[in-house]
């Protein structure tokens, strides 16, 4: 499907100088396929929502973080509560003599993982950078650009080295309890969670974890499990030629019957439907 909708630099930064600015969406709304002029990072803070980045879906929620691409295409759909932040820039317009491309995954042609998490403590001081930088973006004096390129870099120094990857429950050891879950969920795409075993090694009340991640998410933690493996079916239907059968193992749903109802009852139509009606498309 050809993506018509582009976002702009003149209707997101103030001047043609303007390197950096920071796009709040609280909430997120629906946004259909877009791409940009820019790039931006994105970082959620609370909620739930689907972010389809270049045909792959994505749930998403607390601790998410993408780094896009300007020619990359996305939207959001299916969002709950969702509460993100957008920091738009301009490569071309950086002036500090930083290796960005160092700190930034995809700049310049440089390898490219556009999702990754970042734990509590990473999410505190980046939420304290960034609203340093909010305010210098909305300055006009000789030198608020400069002092937003400099917090940019702060940010993105920071978000280097408090992320990791979505499934490594390893690095979050020294992270707040709901971080542990979200990364030991991302980990089991393939394989039964027993939340009671997961309780109990970390010596916590399952009650009040179940209440703490529906306060933060807007879902139950098996709600969320099914969202992640049913996202995972639909990056497997369009961009492998597993059947059915095979895709439902590799999403934890040890019949197949059991998945296409479920996957039917999340997304509209059957596995096949849909794997039919993306490959068509693509």
């Amino acid at each position: 499907m050809t993506c018509h909708l582009i976002l702009k630099k003149a209707d997101f930064f103030a001047s043609p100088q303007q390197a950096v600015a920071v796009a709040d969406r609280y909430p997120q709304n629906v946004f259909a396929e877009h791409t940009h002029e820019f790039c931006e990072l994105v970082l959620v803070w609370r909620g739930n929502g689907l972010h389809i980045l270049n045909d792959r879906p994505y749930r998403i929620t607390r601790g998410d973080l993408f780094y896009i691409r300007a020619e990359d295409k996305h939207s959001y759909a299916s969002v709950n509560d969702l509460v993100l932040q957008n920091i738009i820039y301009c490569p071309e317009r950086l002036k500090l003599n930083l290796d960005w491309a160092a700190h930034i995954p995809g700049l310049n042609g440089t390898n490219w993982t556009p999702h990754w998490r970042i734990g509590s403590s990473g999410m505190t001081q980046a939420r304290q950078v960034i609203t340093a930088l909010e305010q210098e973006s909305h300055k006009t004096c000789t030198h608020s650009n400069d002092m937003a390129e400099l917090l940019f870099a702060q940010l993105v120094v920071t978000l280097r080295r408090h992320r990791y990857a979505t499934d490594n429950l390893a690095a979050t050891e020294s992270e707040a309890l709901l971080d542990k879950l979200l990364t030991a969920l991302a980990g089991c795409l393939n394989r039964p969670f027993a939340l009671d075993l997961f309780c109990e090694q970390q010596a916590c009340s399952e009650r009040t974890l179940r209440q703490q991640f529906r306060s933060q998410t807007g879902m139950t933690i098996n709600h969320y499990l099914r969202q992640l493996r049913i996202c995972h079916a639909q990056y497997l239907l369009q961009h492998s030629e597993l059947m059915i059968g095979e895709i439902a193992m590799h999403c934890g749903f040890e019949d197949s019957n059991y998945f296409s109802v479920v996957f039917n009852r999340e997304v509209g139509m059957t596995p096949g439907q849909w794997r039919h009606r993306h490959k068509n498309a693509a």
